[in-house]
């Protein structure tokens, strides 16, 4: 068994006739981690006599006649920015790693759960998933399985990290400026970030950056991802911003994949210095685009400015939200040294700055209002580097220029809560993988998806990670 090349939905259907026991699933998954997180870092907890208790009580069930559900015996991992229950959920932070265990699960857990997932463990994060690059001082760092020397992205790399291992084949994670989409690129998986609402994060707690943040699941390729988006959409009493669930089938956008009929490729966005070695791959897979029947219309300038300032104001007043408590204690020191810059400087913020960052989300969004009046989607490469060597602790390098911010790509889209998603286009030079990202209008989830799926079909990148090696 190999998670990394057989079907989520293939897996489920064996386990729910009986062929094949969600015991013998979740063993895999335990024994995979075992062999690889040792190495890779991608698992922060587990619990094996919790995992096999669930997979149990599914193949129990299967037994009794009963459907456990259409992701019956899935092993996930699950991002330790939310909660499992039985789990800590440290944020990647030492100062919260004695609280006690999660009591229930968060509502995206408990949809999976009860589409009957089976919980193996926590996945790691950045603390508080405010970088790109999965390493904190509680856990160290997650590797990228493409190449041990580079960043698996961040700040859902645990779980990118643990997909492209084949340690399991489904995990959460979630995308504040991108976290959901820098992994996947970084590692060589199709990804997306849904609309904001269409994937609710309510629950007894507040959802950590709000307005900003979506969560979801993760996958090695879109027809896993779908299976997984399927159970998960929908509203949520508990949840302000949570969507109606679209009348259309998430699967049948699958069955419907087709390329779109005219997209906008903008290289920079009219802002970015792009890697010349991301921008070959990123302009052959659009030249795929345009073979496929796709008219492709070059735009220089999406915005004109890089928006990076007023997305800063907003995730670090939500992080100012959850660390303030900490602010003058002795926890305090052990908060990583950037990031207690960037909650210091929010606690200098006036409200009046927050404001005026949310102005800015509304004038972005006018921005692709206008785009998509001519056009069905937006392209742009994922990421303006290839994931970079760890050695440069967490800056990229664009053209030979090291560059902290080599994201600058994917913030903008969280600002404007578009449906946003990244494809595999190959490999770099250092053997990483490289992605484009497909943006589309507001709630036009199922659009993304089809030329997602065109895409990813037609490229045909189907290699798997070296690493496990064999």
């Amino acid at each position: 068994m190999d998670f990394r090349t057989e079907s989520v939905v293939d897996l489920a259907a064996q386990v729910r006739s009986g062929t094949r026991s969600a015991a013998e699933l979740v063993d895999h998954a335990l024994g995979a981690i075992a062999s690889h997180n040792p190495t890779i870092n991608a698992f922060v907890a587990v619990n094996e006599a919790r995992a096999r208790a669930a997979a149990d009580e599914v193949d129990a069930k299967v037994a009794a006649g009963q459907d456990p559900g259409p992701l019956a015996g899935i092993p996930i991992g699950v991002k330790d920015l939310e909660d499992a229950a039985g789990y800590v959920t440290t944020h990647g932070a030492a100062a919260y790693a004695g609280n006690p265990p999660a009591t229930e699960d968060s509502p995206l857990v408990a949809r999976l759960v009860a589409a009957g997932c089976v919980v193996v463990g926590k996945t790691n994060t950045p603390e508080l998933g405010w970088k790109p690059d999965t390493e904190n001082p509680l856990f160290g760092a997650t590797l990228n399985p493409w190449n041990l020397d580079h960043t698996a992205g961040g700040s859902s790399g645990g779980s990118a990290a643990a997909i492209a291992t084949g340690m399991v084949p489904l995990a959460t994670g979630s995308d504040g400026g991108g976290s959901l989409r820098i992994p996947s690129s970084c590692c060589g998986l199709s990804g997306m970030k849904t609309s904001l609402g269409r994937v609710p994060s309510g629950g007894a707690q507040p959802p950590d950056w709000q307005n900003l943040s979506t969560k979801g699941p993760m996958a090695r390729r879109l027809s896993d991802l779908v299976a997984a988006l399927d159970v998960v959409v929908g509203p949520d009493p508990t949840d302000l911003r949570s969507l109606p669930r679209p009348e259309a089938s998430w699967p049948a956008a699958l069955d419907a994949a087709r390329p779109p009929s005219k997209v906008a490729w903008s290289p920079t966005l009219g802002y970015a210095e792009i890697d010349d070695e991301v921008l070959a791959l990123c302009r052959r897979a659009v030249d795929v685009l345009a073979d496929l029947g796709t008219e492709v219309i070059e735009v220089d300038t999406v915005f004109d400015e890089d928006p990076v300032d007023s997305w800063l104001t907003l995730s670090g007043a939500f992080n100012l939200r959850t660390h303030h408590a900490l602010l003058g204690t002795e926890h305090w020191a052990q908060v990583d040294p950037v990031l207690r810059m960037v909650i210091e400087g929010a606690a200098a913020t006036g409200p009046l700055d927050v404001v005026r960052a949310e102005d800015a989300c509304h004038t972005l969004n006018l921005r692709l209002v206008d785009l998509f009046h001519d056009v069905r989607l937006l392209v742009t490469p994922t990421m303006a580097a290839p994931p970079p060597p760890r050695s440069l602790g967490g800056a990229g390098m664009i053209n030979g220029t090291q560059e902290y911010n080599w994201v600058k790509m994917t913030y903008p889209f969280n600002m404007t809560r578009s449906p946003a998603a990244t494809v595999c286009v190959g490999l770099s030079s250092a053997g990483v993988p490289v992605g484009l990202q497909l943006i589309g209008p507001q709630h036009a989830d199922l659009v993304v998806l089809r030329s997602a799926a065109a895409l990813e079909a037609a490229l045909g990148f189907d290699a798997v990670a070296p690493f496990p090696a064999g």
